[in-house]
């Protein structure tokens, strides 16, 4: 690239601002049609974006999934109207479609979503789309190392979340210079003024001081907007921010950069004089003015039946903790497949995740993302984009809560991320109720499309690993600290929704239904009570979500309706919860649910399951009263 700028000439400049009007009208006309959407958030992003789409990025307009395309995310989702209309420019949709903005039968959302071909990830709950494109921008630069770039939009109102930081940190960190922020500094957010108005200077302090290139341009000046995105491109060794000074309902009479409009389609009755001015405003019919083509570099990848590269290696007997066999199993899956990365939160010598780290020293497929668990979700979830990556996201389980967000957003957005969350329950013992999650397994069962794998030992671990890594949408393994028993051996099948029974007979009074440290806990508790005379029957059942209907239902027949589950999680919502529901249409059940039924505290893990009544001994006691009835 030559280091030498040279502006757009005068009738390209006019076009672009021909297209940046257009861009106007047919938000307007589209958020009328519907009677719904944010024709004013649009309008102030219509010139950076005509700048964006037909000057600076390069794509297929027919293709946009291509993997060598620039990449580009709408954070501020409620101006999708304007997205929307710069695709129409392209001519890959129609005016005619784009006027179907927000009806049941149009993939044209009220935010953008994946259902369209051009949308990578779904935005709209504000601060999470720069999550993203860091993600996507760092598999660009480290792991596929193309030249494609990843550019994201954001409102200034959203600049107040913190995730938005975290990603500003994280593209700092690890010098992202293809990657660029644009925030649109309208001033008025939805009911009042932004915190910092249009004080630029403040802005582009704090982006500096996080070392970012920033840029302050204004937002509604093309040829201002064709330079601040060379300066961006041509600047090595940090991200760019262009913070763009603009004007909420620029060009909409009667509305720029005035209150109350937010969220409105124009008044019916001002339509007519608003387009009109609009129209006023382009000097001439379209040119055809069209993107940039890519390089084509970004390498094939096959991510494909994904497998351990050895199997599980263990003997029956031993002690392993579960998060050792994470750390195991993504390291094996890394030798299988250069496709798969692994991002922690600084937590990764108790994840295990260190595994993967040692497995591949210096390589970038590890990816530290820091105490920042909105991001570190956020930018598996952008890493994962296009198929790109299988990332493995781990954490200390009870972390994810303040990321659900980014995780709800993620099954919007049609991702395939494995999150791996460790120090589940209160059998970590001394650490207390801050660090145990017991919330977890309700949390994700509650996304649509989710996979949810609690696995009891070291092998059904690594094989949950496997699994994930050929399963869409999000899955989650549940991984306990403490090392349990290896009870499975190491050529074992397993398959998501198939439960497992470990003890059964035909004398089998009750079902007993147990995962993690539970499980090992139903086990000592059958012991007990086949000394006793009492026998019962101890399923695992592997996978929380899908749960196996089918093995616990004809367990439940053999126990004449008998089951007792027994789990280190709250009661609303996990495996208690997963059983009743599946049963809900099953007459004659009897279920008695043990879990922990209040905020817990620091103790040894033995005294807290006995506490809170999930130990062995309390297995034993439920069984003999659930027996007796």
């Amino acid at each position: 690239m030559s280091d030498v700028y040279h502006i757009p000439d005068a009738a390209k400049i006019e076009e672009l601002n021909n297209i940046a009007n257009r861009i106007r009208i047919n938000s307007i006309k589209c958020t009328s049609a519907s009677n719904s959407g944010h024709p004013t958030s649009s309008s102030s992003a219509a010139d950076l974006l005509s700048v964006l789409f037909f000057q600076t990025m390069k794509f297929h307009p027919h293709d946009p999934r291509n993997p060598s395309d620039d990449r580009f995310v709408m954070s501020k989702g409620h101006a999708c109207p304007a997205l929307y209309s710069a695709w129409v420019e392209t001519g890959h949709i129609t005016e005619e479609e784009l006027m179907q903005l927000r009806t049941i039968g149009s993939d044209l959302e009220g935010h953008p979503t994946p259902r369209l071909d051009f949308i990578d990830v779904a935005t709209g709950s504000l601060g999470q789309g720069i999550n993203a494109a860091a993600g996507m921008a760092y598999v660009g630069k480290y792991i596929d190392k193309a030249s494609y770039r990843v550019y994201c939009m954001l409102g200034d109102g959203e600049v107040a979340e913190g995730s938005v930081w975290e990603a500003i940190m994280f593209g700092s960190y690890y010098k992202l210079d293809n990657f660029v922020a644009i925030i649109d500094v309208n001033r008025l957010g939805q009911s009042q003024a932004t915190a910092l108005g249009h004080d630029m200077e403040t802005y582009r302090k704090r982006v500096d001081a996080f070392g970012w290139n920033a840029i302050v341009v204004d937002g509604h000046d093309i040829p201002s907007i064709c330079k601040a995105f060379y300066d961006a491109e041509t600047c090595k060794g940090k991200p760019s921010c262009i913070i763009a000074k603009t004007f909420k309902g620029r060009n909409i009479l009667g509305q720029e950069n005035l209150e109350n409009f937010h969220g409105k389609p124009v008044p019916p009755a001002e339509k007519s004089k608003i387009l009109e001015h609009l129209e006023s405003l382009i000097s001439g019919p379209p040119t055809g003015l069209q993107p940039q083509a890519p390089v084509d570099d970004a390498p094939a990848v096959d991510i494909s039946n994904i497998k351990l590269s050895s199997p599980p290696n263990y003997k029956i007997g031993d002690k392993v903790s579960s998060r050792k066999g994470y750390g195991n199993a993504i390291a094996k899956l890394g030798k299988n497949n250069e496709r798969v990365i692994a991002l922690d939160g600084d937590v990764k010598n108790s994840t295990y995740s260190i595994e993967f780290k040692k497995a591949f020293p210096g390589s970038a497929n590890f990816i530290e993302c820091f105490i920042a668990e909105q991001n570190l979700v956020g930018a598996a979830i952008g890493a994962g984009t296009r198929g790109r990556t299988v990332p493995f996201c781990s954490t200390f389980s009870a972390f994810y809560t303040r990321a659900f967000d980014h995780i709800r957003m993620g099954a919007v957005s049609q991702t395939n991320v494995n999150f791996v969350g460790t120090h589940c329950g209160v059998a970590i013992g001394a650490d207390g109720p801050s660090q145990m999650a017991l919330e977890d397994i309700a949390m994700f069962r509650t996304i649509p499309g989710s996979t949810v794998f609690y696995p009891s030992d070291a092998v059904s671990t690594e094989r949950s690993a496997e699994l994930a890594a050929n399963t869409s949408g999000i899955c989650f393994i549940r991984a306990s600290r403490q090392d349990d028993y290896v009870i499975y051996e190491n050529d074992r099948e397993f398959k998501i929704g198939r439960a497992n029974i470990l003890q059964q007979s035909e004398k089998d009074t009750v079902t007993v239904v147990g995962a993690g440290v539970t499980l090992h806990e139903a086990m000592k508790a059958y012991e007990t009570l086949k000394s006793k005379g009492i026998h019962i029957r101890v399923v695992d059942p592997f996978t929380i979500k899908p749960l196996d209907k089918a093995t616990l239902s004809a367990c439940a027949k053999a126990t004449d309706g008998r089951i007792i589950t027994v789990e280190d999680h709250y009661p609303e919502g996990g495996l208690g919860g997963a059983v009743a529901e599946a049963l809900a249409d099953t007459r004659g059940i009897i279920l008695r649910r043990l879990a922990v039924k209040e905020i817990p505290r620091s103790g040894k893990p033995a005294e807290l399951l006995s506490m809170f009544g999930i130990d062995a001994a309390s297995i034993v006691k439920a069984v003999q009263e659930l027996s007796s009835q």
